[in-house]
């Protein structure tokens, strides 16, 4: 019995030993191999003098947490691996455009160090337009893989509009769609724009990488970073349809209405309120890419929820006196304020339903009230003569409410409270609400 009973105890302790030692074979490969794996991509870039920094959400998240104790910390060593050490397939870094020019040299090096790499090309927006569709490949994702871990290296390129900007992640057949998970990745799935964010040098599991120096305010953006770019093909075949008016009243116009709509955009990102381009501004920006000549205005829709009452007097700060101001927070609010000669800068206020999303219009003479109908949509990145600004995801969608199904035919005799698809009768303010609701200036 005591015999059979050394043998089980034998066994136990065996399997016992087996166990912590596949359990530190498995700590080893998911843990400490990704912080190896970073360690060694620091030093390969290093070697290469590339200027790399963290946007990786999951690191960021934690880093987020603690940012003031790692800001405050000397050298941010740790007994523990706190940051690089949770078990993950990837850790992304970002590039700001390609900043180096011995592109090889960082293959060959990486090749040495013993990496696997990958590089993702495609078209540079930035070198589309009416004229040229074309579009010179550019480099817009590496990925650098090592054991089980993958380093994923998003280049991103600065913009016109003083933003950043990344492009998908779109393999061509003949890449190796095993590779790597991709669809794990954080970045890729659609381009991104970003504001140019200030950084940080910071030490973390006792690494020195550079972070975003706000990263709660970078992972905000993340979240929110889905660009669309403008339909430059569509654009050309409707104005071999229509050809675009170049009369020096149109050049004029559009110089003004660029300017409005920049001003505009710097007085409303000045308050932290969230627009986009509305109507018209954003039919033009959907069909032609350019603003209408013959729109006369510019069109922005703000959530109601976004209302603040600096909005009137940051305007009449910024030059733009109050044209007209219809209805009240609580219903129909739209504001209209005077331009530049006479382009006005007209924004509408929108409203929640659980089905749909409306904005409201008011005819001063009468009273009547009107409603516009949406369906409900969520905000994108673009770029507008030069300018990072919202419009609707779900474009073709927001226009075809707004303008119906033939919206691509131009239509120069447009009646606000009748022409649009979308439009339908909401009543009449109270007389003695008239006051309050219907006031031009």
């Amino acid at each position: 019995m005591q015999k059979i009973n050394r043998n089980v105890v034998l066994a136990l302790l065996t399997a016992t030993s087996l166990v912590f030692l596949l359990f530190q074979l498995y700590y080893y490969r998911f843990y400490l191999a990704q912080k190896h794996v970073v360690r060694k991509f620091l030093g390969l870039i290093s070697s290469q003098n590339i200027p790399v920094y963290l946007i990786d959400p999951l690191v960021l998240g934690l880093i987020s947490k603690d940012i003031e104790q790692i800001r405050s910390s000397s050298d941010g060593s740790s007994p523990e691996c706190k940051y690089f050490c949770a078990p993950r397939d990837f850790t992304t870094f970002a590039l700001l455009d390609k900043m180096w020019k011995h592109e090889m040299d960082l293959f060959r090096t990486a090749e040495k160090m013993g990496f696997q790499w990958l590089k993702i090309l495609n078209k540079d927006p930035r070198l589309e337009g009416m004229d040229d569709l074309s579009g010179t490949e550019i480099p817009l994702h590496y990925i650098f893989k090592l054991a089980s871990h993958a380093i994923h290296l998003v280049v991103f390129y600065e913009r016109s509009g003083h933003y950043l900007w990344h492009g998908p992640l779109r393999l061509k057949q003949h890449m190796d769609r095993k590779f790597v998970p991709f669809r794990k990745l954080h970045f890729g799935r659609y381009p991104g724009a970003y504001e140019k964010p200030e950084l940080l040098l910071v030490s973390i599991d006792d690494l020195k990488v550079q972070i975003p120096k706000n990263p709660s305010s970078f992972l905000e953006e993340i979240s929110h970073s889905r660009f669309l770019e403008c339909r430059y093909r569509e654009a050309r075949a409707f104005f071999q349809l229509y050809p675009d008016d170049a009369s020096l009243d149109a050049v004029e116009f559009r110089k003004k209405a660029k300017s409005l709509l920049h001003l505009a955009a710097m007085t409303l990102n000045n308050l932290g309120v969230k627009f986009w381009l509305s109507s018209g501004t954003c039919l033009g920006w959907y069909r032609q890419c350019n603003i209408i000549p013959y729109s006369k205005d510019v069109d922005l829709g703000i959530f109601i929820r976004d209302y603040k009452a600096d909005i009137i007097p940051a305007f009449q700060k910024a030059g733009l006196p109050l044209k007209h101001k219809f209805g009240k927070v609580e219903d129909s609010l739209e504001l209209s304020f005077q331009g530049e000669g006479d382009i006005k800068l007209d924004i509408f206020f929108f409203y929640e339903e659980h089905d749909h999303i409306w904005n409201g219009g008011t005819q001063a003479k009468s009273g009547k009230k009107f409603k516009y109908l949406f369906p409900k949509f969520t905000l994108c990145w673009t770029e507008f003569v030069e300018l990072k600004v919202h419009v609707p995801c779900e474009t073709l969608q927001y226009v075809e409410a707004n303008y119906g199904p033939d919206w691509r035919v131009p239509v120069k005799t447009w009646d606000w409270k009748s022409s649009p698809s979308n439009v339908q009768d909401n009543g009449i303010w109270p007389v003695d609400e008239w006051d309050d609701v219907i006031q031009i200036y």
